[in-house]
């Protein structure tokens, strides 16, 4: 099956538009997010502990694997040429994930091992669902997303283990964040420069990115293990120091990319800024290992989960669907707003990490829930519909 084909035959699809393409059910579902209602109270479901436990279990396993669905199940025929999935297919397996997301709500009525069992479900699921494919296809190079995925499998499993023993999560959200932001280490390192090399070949000759090499498969060595001694023992010197080195190691290779010359083009610089998150994440990680007393944990975390994650993703989600609904390359003033909008969150709850208070963490929840609402208002409308050109495109 040739690339062409596999093209053709989502041309050929006569169901649901929001059905034709793996991105649309995930990226507009994933933008659908409860839990700032749920903590302020509005909201009243049986869930499995505290809002913020649930709120940190939806991000990282909920919203993230939507995204992650949307981003890899789109990719794959491009990579392998094989027919993609859509049609019952894939609203069979969208309505697995969001399943999972109201069990989630519901835990306290059906019971903690059905909803770790139906939770669990959906990355199993994908993970199969891409390997089938990749195997198939014999694109063996990507096969190490999946390792990734993986990792965001054991996480989840072990986030349901410690609930149901303890009541508590912190190996499995410590094991999420760092699954996550491998996993952009990981594709932020092949898509950001190639992005930014399209760019500027075509705009602004000059200095490009340095592609894909030896540095970067250091980086993300330097990641694995600072992570997963982070995971073990967060509060060790040791681990203070191993951070603090892998924060100044993505520094580097940020600097590598030549974001500083693509400020004309904001669907490539918002991918510059998101990814400087990651080692801000890792510096403010290693300081609270070892200045415990000035330094939240809840500092670093945020950076890596509303900064990197919640801005990485949505320049991700924005690009792809304008990429795949036949609109021009180009952030409207309304995407760019959307950018700001997280930006501002992001900044906002680490400053709030401090001690600035609730003001200023609820400044930031409503800016996160003004851009996912942006986007949900304006590219909803994309996901859902067909293109006028469907046929011809």
């Amino acid at each position: 099956m040739t690339i062409p084909a596999a093209i053709a035959r989502r041309r050929e699809y006569a169901g649901p538009a929001i059905f034709s393409y793996d991105f649309r059910p995930f990226f507009l579902g994933g933008a659908i997010l409860l839990w700032i209602p749920l903590h302020a109270g509005s909201l009243q479901v049986r869930t499995i502990a505290d809002p913020l436990v649930w709120h940190a279990h939806e991000m990282l396993y909920g919203y993230v694997p939507a995204i992650v669905a949307g981003f890899l199940l789109t990719a794959i025929p491009n990579w392998t040429g094989r027919l993609p999935v859509c049609g019952l297919p894939l609203a069979g397996l969208f309505l697995l994930w969001l399943i999972g997301r109201v069990a989630m709500l519901m835990a306290g009525c059906i019971g903690m091992m059905a909803t770790a069992a139906i939770d669990i479900a959906f990355l199993v699921v994908l993970a199969a669902v891409a390997m089938r494919e990749i195997i198939a296809g014999k694109n063996w190079r990507n096969m190490r997303v999946l390792a990734v995925v993986a990792l965001l499998i054991a996480g989840n499993v072990v986030f349901h283990v410690e609930m149901i023993a303890t009541g508590a999560a912190d190996y499995g959200i410590r094991l999420g964040i760092a699954a996550v932001i491998l996993l952009i280490a990981l594709v932020g390192g092949r898509i950001i420069p190639s992005f930014t090399r399209n760019w500027l070949v075509r705009e602004n000759p000059g200095r490009l990115p340095v592609p894909f090499g030896r540095y970067d498969i250091a980086t993300v060595a330097v990641s694995v293990v600072a992570f997963a001694i982070w995971i073990a023992s967060p509060f060790a010197t040791g681990t203070g120091a191993l951070m603090m080195f892998a924060g100044l190691v993505h520094i580097v290779r940020l600097a590598r990319w030549a974001g500083d010359r693509t400020l004309r083009d904001r669907l490539v610089l918002v991918l510059h800024v998101a990814y400087g998150f990651v080692p801000v994440g890792f510096l403010l990680a290693g300081a609270a290992a070892f200045w415990p007393d000035a330094v939240p944990t809840s500092a670093g975390i945020h950076a890596w989960t509303v900064g990197a994650i919640g801005l990485m993703t949505m320049a991700v989600m924005t690009r792809a669907s304008l990429g795949h609904t036949g609109q021009p390359l180009i952030a409207s003033p309304l995407t760019q707003a959307i950018y700001v909008c997280l930006f501002l969150a992001a900044g906002l709850r680490i400053v709030a990490a401090f001690g600035g208070g609730l003001a200023l963490m609820h400044t930031s929840a409503t800016a996160w829930t003004l851009a996912f609402g942006m986007f949900a208002v304006s590219y909803g409308p994309r996901l859902m519909l067909r293109p006028p050109n469907w046929r011809r495109a």
